[in-house]
């Protein structure tokens, strides 16, 4: 690096930056266009954080509602691509039917690029926001072990699980576990989280996705159906 905005890039020489550059010695340094616009990321070692908190929270993870925590917090999600869905069906629609290589088409391409970062990025950040919470607030957050393959193969529902990126909410979570101290528990994948009441212990047998209230004829305990997978989750410890 040279100075706190240009860097010395080998066979291209020096570039400027929009934003300053850390005064570090990074482990490495890589280099990505996104649309029309080139980044530069640095890697590091930074110190782990020891935390101090105590709490445990268990995550429920859905469609409707991004996540729900035992505490009884709600997280909706971005559902950014489904906001944009239609504007980008538009978009490459009227992308097909140009010339390919004619200046149109370059900019249509550059065009969608856009659209698409947009929508990745209002993801990413929504997901940021919610994963830092977590690792920041608690001693212990739990959730659970999605198969989301296995999800994705049910081609009514592959759109909206897509939208939510439950695989970058769980990356995001690991590492920022790792980094501010806090511990992470991946409950078992068969673990009846849902179909079990929170308040006696007592599993149900069967339960539809259309229930979304859960009713215990055990105990007669009543509770919103995620909240209740969710506070079921907290309580696993390991």
């Amino acid at each position: 690096m040279i100075g706190t905005n240009k860097i010395q890039v080998p066979k291209i020489g020096i570039l400027k930056t929009y934003e300053r550059l850390p005064q570090l010695n990074p482990k490495s340094v890589s280099i990505s266009r996104i649309a029309d616009r080139w980044f530069i990321s640095f890697r590091f070692d930074v110190e782990q954080q020891q935390s101090l908190k105590t709490s445990i929270v268990g995550v429920d993870l859905g469609i409707k509602v991004l996540a729900t925590l035992s505490t009884g917090e709600i997280f909706i999600g971005a559902k950014s691509y489904k906001k944009y869905e239609a504007k980008l069906s538009r978009m490459q629609w009227l992308h097909r039917h140009k010339i390919i290589g004619s200046a149109n088409w370059k900019k249509a391409q550059i065009q969608i690029a856009k659209l698409h970062a947009k929508i990745r990025n209002i993801r990413s950040y929504s997901l940021h926001k919610l994963t830092t919470l977590l690792a920041k607030n608690h001693g212990t957050v739990v959730i659970e072990n999605l198969n989301v393959s296995g999800m994705m193969a049910n081609h009514k529902l592959s759109k909206a699980i897509a939208d939510m990126s439950f695989f970058q909410f769980r990356r995001q979570l690991t590492y920022k576990c790792e980094l501010y101290g806090s511990k992470l528990v991946v409950a078992d994948r068969w673990f009846p989280s849902s179909k079990t009441c929170s308040n006696c212990g007592t599993k149900k047998e069967t339960l539809s996705l259309s229930e979304r209230v859960f009713s215990c004829e055990h105990c007669g305990f009543v509770m919103d159906r995620d909240l209740n997978a969710a506070v079921n989750l907290s309580k696993v410890t390991s």
